[in-house]
């Protein structure tokens, strides 16, 4: 299987390289474009790789357009004179058969060319087939150019036509599958087919289940903890934009006092405070108080008990000493 393409993505220039056959006319590359040159009568270029099958594809697209014949060629000879062409006149498309260059329209499809149309021919078998932006738009049965394995372009002259993006490759087919050279259809089965068992090893009884069943636990989704940070991280600080210092405060801030309710100043107490004395239970009435020790001219008498119901009369005369008399 061949392939061939070009983006004619490259420097301005009147040589378009080694890929390609200027068949007739000055073909340039502008602006990563290709242009058929200045006004004048059609011209023809060709890929220099030949494909490898007479069963292939040739696409190019119109990158900018005016109303004169442009269009891709498929199955062609080495010089372009037989094959088969896809082509756009202004106001629609027709797709020729082309023999000894000898035009022959075999299908058309009513548009015209856009800028940005993709125009692709595709000839497989005695099958050919034409599409406009991957739509197919002709498919017609034709005998008349069964080999060639040629490819490109065919295009008036005119400074106002672009091309881009040429791709040209094989088509595989498969191989159809040759007839059944029978059916066979299934049968029933019919009688009956019997086998000698052979002799059992063991026979298992069922046990009860004992015990508790758990049941099947669900998928978990998933659970991540929390990982400690790890590392350092830094990270470059914005430029400051302004540096403010703060400032001292300065005067005074008054505010209004709430009104008081009112103001009660405590007050000596004065005078006297009495009453009533309630019910003595016990009468006693004051004494006067005597010296603590004796007095001049006093006598003092003193009574000891003594055993036996016996007293002792103590008497100090004045100005004489201590006296004990005789029991009384």
């Amino acid at each position: 299987m061949a392939t061939f393409s070009d983006d004619f993505n490259r420097a301005d220039s009147t040589n378009l390289g080694a890929g390609w056959v200027e068949v007739s006319g000055d073909w340039t590359i502008v602006s990563s474009q290709l242009t058929p040159g200045i006004t004048a009568s059609t011209v023809v270029l060709r890929a220099a790789t030949t494909l490898a099958s007479s069963d292939h594809y040739a696409q190019v697209t119109i990158a900018a357009t005016t109303s004169v014949s442009q269009g891709v060629w498929c199955r062609g000879n080495l010089d372009i004179t037989t094959g088969y062409l896809w082509r756009n006149n202004g106001s629609n498309w027709s797709l020729f058969s082309v023999v000894a260059d000898t035009y022959t329209s075999i299908g058309s499809y009513s548009a015209a060319a856009v800028a940005g149309d993709v125009a692709k021919i595709q000839a497989v078998g005695t099958t050919i087939k034409a599409f406009v932006n991957g739509i197919e738009r002709v498919s017609v049965v034709n005998t008349a150019v069964t080999t060639g394995t040629s490819v490109g372009i065919r295009s008036e002259a005119n400074t106002g036509l672009r091309y881009d993006a040429f791709t040209a490759a094989d088509v595989t087919t498969s191989t159809p599958l040759g007839i059944a050279g029978a059916t066979e259809a299934a049968q029933l089965l019919a009688g009956m087919k019997a086998t000698s068992l052979g002799v059992a090893a063991g026979v298992d009884q069922a046990q009860p289940l004992a015990g508790a069943k758990a049941g099947v636990l669900g998928t978990v989704q998933e659970n991540a903890a929390a990982q400690p940070l790890t590392g350092a991280k830094t990270a470059l600080l914005a430029t400051v934009a302004a540096v403010e210092t703060a400032q001292a405060l300065t005067g005074a801030t008054s505010r209004t006092l709430d009104t008081v309710a009112a103001v009660e100043t405590a007050r000596p107490l004065t005078g006297v405070k009495s009453a009533a004395l309630g019910t003595a239970l016990e009468g006693s009435t004051a004494r006067p108080l005597t010296p603590a020790g004796p007095v001049a001219d006093d006598d003092v008498d003193i009574t000891v008990g003594v055993p036996h119901g016996a007293a002792i009369a103590v008497g100090r005369p004045h100005g004489s000493g201590w006296k004990v008399g005789a029991p009384w």
